[in-house]
């Protein structure tokens, strides 16, 4: 499909929390949340705009100690040969690839400095949908819109991501301290950025939401529990981002104006 493309977005919330998370959400990006109708397996579907650009779960059995998180997938023209191939660049597949009825195969990794993230073989589709479509939209708000990996080796990571991905070098920017922030891009064009662990306990991708207004967003996450942990910043481009903490733990962001725009 679009090899390489972030194409969903996946919250593993705190056990007997989705109705909670789904509230949280909806208030937040304006998402409308439905069970997915999966058998014998809760499964929630966000969407916006007509666009489905999210999934909800509760923390798998099994998955004890790991706190919620967001899970960010990428598009992948075969899901077993890219599994095949993360473990030879020195990746991890945590979830060998597996089937979902009427969606695709799919499967869980980590890079080799353990970061993780998910892997998507979509089902065909006719019409293609077009490239700037679908979960992650750069132009349309409650879509994703930006990726950022915060790594022990982010020079690695990029290497690793780009043999996986044929993801290309952008800008890099000098952030001081903090060390260098590297631009990637999918198809030529920016979509994410990796840069040092930073305040991360451990490596991982941090997904970005499109919001028309982040200071109206930023008081919405508080008035519906949640914790603003950074920002608001201006980044290049006049953007202007926030990084928060949703009432159950899991990081996220949201980037855009930072007044709403007509």
């Amino acid at each position: 499909m679009h090899h390489g493309k972030p194409c969903w977005f996946e919250l593993d919330a705190a056990r007997g929390g989705l109705p909670a998370a789904s509230d949280f959400y909806g208030k937040v990006f304006g998402w409308s949340v439905a069970d997915s109708g999966m058998p014998d397996f809760t499964y929630l579907l966000a969407s916006h705009g007509g666009d489905m650009v999210a999934g909800l779960m509760e923390i798998p059995p099994g998955a004890d100690g790991i706190p919620p998180n967001w899970l960010i997938y990428l598009d992948v023209d075969d899901c077993d040969a890219a599994a095949e191939k993360i473990a030879l660049l020195g990746g991890t597949v945590m979830k060998p690839p597996a089937d979902i009825p009427g969606t695709g195969r799919f499967a869980v990794a980590a890079d080799p400095q353990g970061a993780v993230f998910g892997i998507l073989q979509p089902l065909p589709m006719d019409p293609q949908p077009a490239p700037e479509t679908g979960a992650f939209d750069q132009k349309k708000e409650g879509h994703g819109n930006w990726i950022e990996l915060m790594s022990t080796d982010p020079a690695a990571g990029f290497d690793f991501y780009a043999e996986l991905f044929g993801w290309t070098a952008g800008d890099a920017m000098d952030m001081g301290e903090m060390g260098k922030y590297q631009l990637f891009r999918w198809n030529g064009t920016d979509i994410g950025g990796m840069m040092g662990l930073g305040n991360a306990p451990v490596p991982c991708w941090l997904p970005y939401f499109g919001t028309n207004g982040v200071e109206a967003a930023m008081q919405r996450i508080r008035d519906a529990g949640g914790e603003i942990v950074s920002g608001p910043h201006e980044v290049p481009g006049g953007a202007v981002i926030a990084v928060a903490r949703d009432p159950q733990g899991a990081h996220f962001a949201v980037v855009g104006p930072r007044e709403a725009t007509p």
